[in-house]
């Protein structure tokens, strides 16, 4: 009974749509996270100076707001896949369990 649920689900189109949009996002998503990750520590790698320097007369340094860039950057991209998961891979997902059950 469960390998025909299984060969169910995986006929779906609904089922072969969601996991094509859903990984589409995710490879997107993680593109763009490494090259923030990663463009943040080459630029502490090969600019030290470029964070190094002072905001205005300041003690503040560009470091600090980038750093902190760095972050909201994640969890902005995170909201982001929460809302489009929220509004349309979960109607995909109830659409392919209504088929599977049926």
């Amino acid at each position: 009974m469960k390998t025909n649920l299984v060969d169910r689900v995986l006929a779906d189109p609904n089922y072969r749509l969601l996991k094509a949009r859903r990984s589409r996002l995710g490879w997107w998503l993680t593109a763009a996270l490494m090259l923030v990750y990663y463009g943040f520590i080459l630029l502490i790698a090969f600019e030290k100076q470029v964070l190094a320097t002072r905001i205005g007369a300041g003690v503040i340094t560009w470091g600090i707001p980038v750093g902190f860039g760095v972050i909201v950057f994640t969890v902005v991209i995170t909201a982001f896949y929460v809302m489009r998961a929220n509004r349309e891979f979960d109607d995909l997902t109830e659409k392919v369990r209504r088929g599977a059950i049926q």
